[in-house]
C-alpha cells in the first residue's frame, strides 16, 4: 500500500516553502506527496515536487464582516467536500497543514473522516486558521520556542522542529561567516519576502545612497524590489554610484545568502529561519499590518540573542536605516558575533524533524 501524504499549504513562499522541504524528505523516505493549495501558488510552485496538484475552494474574511464571514464559510465548505472526494479516491495516510486559509479545507476533511492529521506553525504566534484547528489535529509541530496565541493545552504540548528550510539553504550552515575585510567589496543582500515590500523597495536604495562615499563606493547590492519599483531603485543606485542587482524575485537565493555579509528584510518565519541556518547578520524590518505582530515577535527570537537589530516601520527613516548600516558595515567584529548567535539559535535540520512527527502521526 503506498504512502501517500497530503501536503496543505497557503500561496505564499512562507507557507510553500517548508512544505516543499517536508514533502522533498519524505520522498526520500518512500512517501508519494499530494500539494492542496490555492491558485497562487502559481508562481512559487514550478519545482515543489507533488505527483499531483489540487485546489481546493477557500476565502478568507475581515473581523467584523458577517456577510465575508458567511462568505467564507460556505467556500470552506465545499473545499472540504471536494477534500474528502479525493481522499476517498487516494487514501492519503496523513495530512499536514501548513497554515494560511487554503489549508483548512484539506484539515477540516481529513478530520472528519477521522485521518492523522499534523499541524506545522511556522510563526512565533500561531494564525488564525491553525488556532482554530489546532485542538482537532493529531500533532501540532513549531518553529519557534514560543507559540503565541495558541490554546493553552496546544502551546504546552507542541513539538518544536524549527521551520524546514530548502536543501540549498541547508547546505549552509556548515560555510563559516567571512566579514567583510579593511577593503574590498561589501555584500548587502535585500529581500521583501515572496511577494515583495514597497517600504524596503523604495527607502533602502535612498539610505544607501546617504552613506559616506567610501563606505557607499564598496558595496555590491543585490535588491529583491517590486516590480513597480524598479525603475526608482535603479535610477536612486546609478546616481549613488552603487553596484546593484534588482529584480522581483531571485531563485537562486541560498548563493546570494551565502555570499552577504548583511541582510535587510522582513521578519517572516521563513526568512528568520533561513537567515538563522545561513549564519547572517541582518537588520529585520517587522510588517507593521501583520496579524497580531506575528513578524515583530519572529525578528524578537533573532534580536533576543543579538543575531539582529530590529526596525519598526513606525521609527523607520532614510536616516535612521543609513546611520544603523553605516554601524554595521564598519564593524566587521560585530557582523561576526551577530552572525555566529543567528547559527547558534538556528535547526538545520528542521525537515527531517518533522518529517518524523508527520510519521509518527500515521503510525508509519
Amino acid at each position: 500500500m503506498r504512502k501517500i501524504a497530503v501536503l496543505a499549504a497557503g500561496g505564499t513562499g512562507g507557507h510553500l516553502f517548508p512544505a516543499q522541504a517536508l514533502a522533498e524528505v519524505l520522498i526520500s523516505r518512500g512517501w508519494s506527496i499530494v500539494l492542496a493549495a490555492d491558485e497562487r501558488v502559481a508562481g512559487l510552485a514550478q519545482d515543489f515536487p507533488a505527483e499531483r496538484r489540487i485546489g481546493l475552494s477557500a476565502a478568507t474574511f475581515k473581523s467584523g464582516d458577517p456577510v465575508g464571514m458567511a462568505r467564507a464559510g460556505v467556500a470552506v465548505m465545499r473545499g472540504t467536500a471536494q477534500a474528502r472526494a479525493l481522499y476517498r479516491e487516494i487514501g492519503p495516510r496523513v495530512v499536514v497543514g501548513f497554515g494560511g486559509y487554503p489549508s483548512a479545507p484539506a484539515l477540516i476533511g481529513a478530520i472528519i473522516d477521522k485521518r492523522p492529521t499534523v499541524i506545522h506553525e511556522q510563526n512565533a504566534v500561531m494564525g488564525r486558521a491553525n488556532r482554530f484547528l489546532a485542538t482537532r489535529v493529531t500533532r501540532v509541530a513549531c518553529a519557534f520556542p514560543t507559540l503565541l496565541k495558541a490554546p493553552p493545552r496546544v502551546a504546552g504540548q507542541a513539538i518544536r522542529v524549527g521551520n524546514p528550510v530548502r536543501p540549498p539553504i541547508r547546505a549552509l550552515y556548515d560555510l563559516p561567516y567571512d566579514p567583510p575585510g579593511a577593503e574590498g567589496p561589501i555584500r548587502l543582500l535585500v529581500t521583501g519576502g515572496s511577494q515583495g515590500a514597497r517600504l524596503l523597495s523604495e527607502l533602502v536604495p535612498e539610505a544607501i545612497a546617504a552613506l559616506p562615499d567610501e563606505l557607499r563606493t564598496r558595496l555590491v547590492v543585490q535588491q529583491q524590489t517590486r516590480a513597480e519599483s524598479m525603475e526608482t531603485a535603479r535610477r536612486v543606485y546609478a546616481n549613488a554610484v552603487v553596484d546593484a542587482e534588482i529584480a522581483p524575485f531571485f531563485r537562486d537565493m541560498a548563493s546570494r545568502l551565502a555570499a552577504a555579509h548583511l541582510v535587510i528584510g522582513r521578519s517572516g518565519a521563513g526568512s528568520v529561519c533561513e537567515f538563522a541556518v545561513a549564519g547572517k547578520p541582518s537588520i529585520l524590518v517587522p510588517l507593521a499590518v501583520a496579524l497580531d505582530d506575528d513578524q515583530g515577535q519572529n525578528a524578537k527570537f533573532l534580536a533576543d540573542v543579538g543575531a539582529a537589530e530590529v526596525a519598526r516601520e513606525s521609527q523607520l527613516t532614510v536616516a535612521s536605516l543609513a546611520n544603523a548600516l553605516e554601524k554595521l558595515l564598519t564593524n566587521p567584529a560585530r557582523l561576526a558575533r551577530m552572525a555566529a548567535a543567528a547559527r547558534s539559535v538556528a535547526i538545520p535540520d528542521a525537515a527531517e524533524r518533522l518529517a518524523d512527527v508527520v510519521e509518527e502521526a500515521a503510525h508509519v
